[in-house]
């Protein structure tokens, strides 16, 4: 027998794996105008805000001029009477209109819903519209209905004073007239808390109009047939169960209004009013920074704005947070 010679098949050698898969990068592709737009003008403006704020920097000198200085200017801001002047002013801005938004917002919003969906959606829209209107252009409005010899409300207020069926409740206006609403250093964080209140008045009224109406009817009727009047329904069920939209319509309001700056700036034209009555803590923020050119103050200034409303929003979160979500 001839003897078959046995070849044997070479081992199979698995094909070569590239190294690197550039389709592994085409996902981050889509993201790279994102990413670039966010760390030019997001992230770099951030860490450079920390960096600025230990050092001295007059920006019309250019960089070179950066000197290291410490915690100097954090120091200077804290034993700044400006800074606690105007963070005086803010807190006292943001309790007044805050507080008002929300009291006026949640009755408003809880009328709404007994409304029929077309009556409802026109009147949001029209509390809403405020909102949406900008900023300057509505403080720019009330600058001139503050006027005190051509304004709308002292016209107003001398108007109702002559007529003889209101003259009762409005004649004391004549003695004061013409109301200083802008110039006298009391009545200027009252005018500016009204622009604030009714500006955004409307939008807690949405939220609040919107989280109503997530509440099942059937609780309500059952709540009804029980007995339960209207205000009794709205005190024990309408309300508790809408904890969660109070608690981040508060949140939005202490965080926006501790920020406030184009209406007192508007309104005061920059100045902050008499006594600086109107001066907030954004507002002093921009005088440091562009108007007497500290740049590195400024920056601590921001970064101590930032600890108080991380701070009161923390202390938000902490009494009131857990049993909104818990009821959610």
């Amino acid at each position: 027998m001839s003897q078959i010679k046995q070849v044997k098949n070479p081992p199979l050698v698995p094909p070569s794996t590239p190294i690197f898969n550039w389709r592994q990068l085409t996902p981050y592709s889509f993201l790279m105008p994102f990413l670039v737009l966010f760390s030019v003008f997001g992230l770099f403006p951030l860490l450079f805000s920390v960096y600025l704020s230990f050092h001295a920097w007059n920006p019309v000198e250019g960089l070179s001029a950066m000197k290291y200085v410490g915690t100097e200017n954090y120091h200077i801001a804290l034993t700044d009477p400006w800074l606690w002047r105007s963070l005086k002013n803010t807190v006292w801005l943001a309790l007044t209109s805050g507080v008002m938004q929300h009291l006026v917002a949640i009755p408003v919003a809880y009328i709404l819903v007994s409304f029929s969906d077309r009556v409802r959606h026109w009147l949001t829209s029209a509390y809403f519209l405020p909102y949406i209107t900008s900023t300057v252009a509505v403080s720019l409005i009330f600058f001139n209905m503050y006027s005190p010899n051509s304004g709308i409300i002292n016209q107003a207020l001398i108007s109702l004073a002559h007529n003889p069926w209101t003259s009762w409740a409005f004649s004391w206006a004549l003695d004061f007239q013409p109301i200083r609403w802008l110039e006298n250093s009391s009545l200027i964080k009252p005018s500016i808390a009204f622009v604030v209140f009714w500006k955004y008045t409307g939008f807690n009224i949405v939220l609040y109009t919107t989280g109503l109406m997530t509440i099942p009817k059937d609780i309500l009727e059952a709540a009804r047939m029980d007995g339960a009047n209207a205000l009794r329904r709205f005190w024990h069920i309408s309300l508790p169960m809408i904890r969660p939209f109070i608690f981040f319509a508060v949140t939005l309001t202490i965080i926006g209004n501790l920020q406030l700056f184009e209406e007192p700036f508007v309104l005061t034209r920059g100045t902050g009013g008499t006594g600086q009555a109107g001066l907030t803590i954004s507002m002093y923020l921009y005088k440091v920074g562009w108007e007497w050119l500290e740049m590195g103050t400024a920056s601590a200034i921001s970064w101590l704005l930032f600890a108080l409303i991380a701070a009161m929003t923390a202390l938000q979160f902490f009494f009131f947070g857990k049993k909104g979500l818990e009821a959610n």
